[in-house]
């Protein structure tokens, strides 16, 4: 009779790619990647009749599924200022990866008439022409003609893209405030310089299939609204920022002088005699700091018992009161057509209604800017 004895001992073999029962990381960068076959065979010894044996078991296999997760936040401090009719206005945020592999991501700006506490105040106006461009060179700032690109392109996990939405604010009176979104959809990865598709969720009513990389949506409700769309574990996700008009008047002060040039009689100290040349001084000033004031238009009447002189009016940066208007500047012609005007300022005299007009392109934020024309006294 044969004594027989079988010592069996299981022993979990080395697992590719991951370690068996590791712990969930913290950091995307630090979970093992979508995509990952994972292998896992175990080891039999056992004795017969004293004889030491060993077999193997079949492998179990599965891939890694992707488990998606990102943050959109916005990346500033209250709302953006703004001027009425500013041009390439911009408002920031910041889009980060948590999911266990790179993504691309779709962006979706957006203007909302948002009223539920998300943000104070109340929105009175949109801007034109919104779009998203993702920061291409990491420094922070809208770079027109430099960040042109619409989507975040395969980023990797943990790392961030800040992304600008800039728009143009309109020139209407009253506005005080529009209220932005970006609205951020998940996308595939995997192809650098494509843009990838809107991810869609492996149906949760599957059973985990052991050779497809199953996607499932584990991101947060990050603006706690259900009616915008970004519920939780839906691929997408939204922040919030706004454009506001601070300031709506600037403190513009026009100060006015007249200064005889010459009489025909006297070498100084001239005197307001028929004959004598006298210069008009206008000195715009802008008293506000924090706000330009465009399109500054003056207009001035020549007054009766006098005439215009031709060619006469000048613009530019103000002298010292008293002794000089302008002192550099440029002259400008007396007609209308000021197709060919570049120095930013434009004038004609109108000799029907003896007026003199100027135009200012812009007095900037405590500046000032002189207008000067010449009359004879009749």
């Amino acid at each position: 009779m044969f004594a027989r004895h079988a010592l069996v001992a299981l022993m979990a073999g080395a697992a590719s790619g991951g370690l068996a029962g590791q712990a969930q990381a913290q950091t995307a960068a630090l979970q093992t990647t979508a995509g990952t076959v994972i292998n896992n065979t175990a080891s039999v010894t056992y004795s017969v009749n004293g004889t030491a044996q060993s077999t193997n078991s079949s492998t179990a296999t599965f891939v890694v599924d992707r488990k998606v997760n990102f943050t959109v936040v916005t990346d500033q401090v209250g709302f953006t200022q703004v001027n009425l009719g500013q041009q390439n206005a911009v408002t920031t945020f910041k889009v980060t990866n948590m999911t266990n592999g790179a993504q691309d991501f779709l962006l979706d700006p957006d203007q909302q008439s948002i009223a539920l506490g998300i943000l104070p105040g109340t929105d009175n106006f949109d801007v034109a022409n919104l779009r998203a461009f993702v920061d291409s060179n990491g420094n922070g700032t809208y770079d027109v003609g430099v960040d042109t690109q619409t989507y975040i392109d395969e980023l990797a996990p943990d790392a961030s893209a800040t992304v600008f939405l800039v728009g143009n604010v309109p020139s209407t009176p009253g506005a005080t405030l529009a209220f932005d979104s970006l609205h951020v959809i998940v996308a595939a990865g995997g192809t650098a310089g494509t843009q990838g598709s809107a991810l869609v969720a492996t149906d949760l009513n599957l059973g985990n299939a052991d050779n497809t990389v199953d996607v499932v949506f584990a991101d947060d409700d990050s603006d706690g609204t259900l009616y915008l769309g970004d519920i939780a574990r839906n691929g997408q996700g939204r922040a919030y920022s706004g454009y506001e008009i601070g300031t709506h008047n600037v403190a513009l002060s026009v100060a006015k002088s007249a200064k005889v040039l010459s009489d025909g009689v006297n070498l100084a100290n001239f005197k307001a005699i028929p004959g004598a040349t006298v210069e008009y001084c206008l000195r715009v000033a802008n008293g506000t700091l924090t706000a330009a004031a465009d399109g500054v238009t003056l207009a001035d009447v020549v007054p009766a018992h006098t005439t215009y002189v031709p060619g006469s009016i000048t613009i530019g940066t103000p002298g010292v009161l008293g002794i000089a208007c302008v002192v550099a500047g440029s002259t400008e012609d007396d007609d209308a057509d000021d197709g060919a005007e570049t120095d930013g300022g434009i004038a004609n005299f109108d000799l029907s209604s003896r007026t003199v007009t100027a135009r200012i392109d812009r007095v900037g934020g405590g500046g000032a800017t002189a207008v000067a024309f010449k009359v004879t006294i009749d």
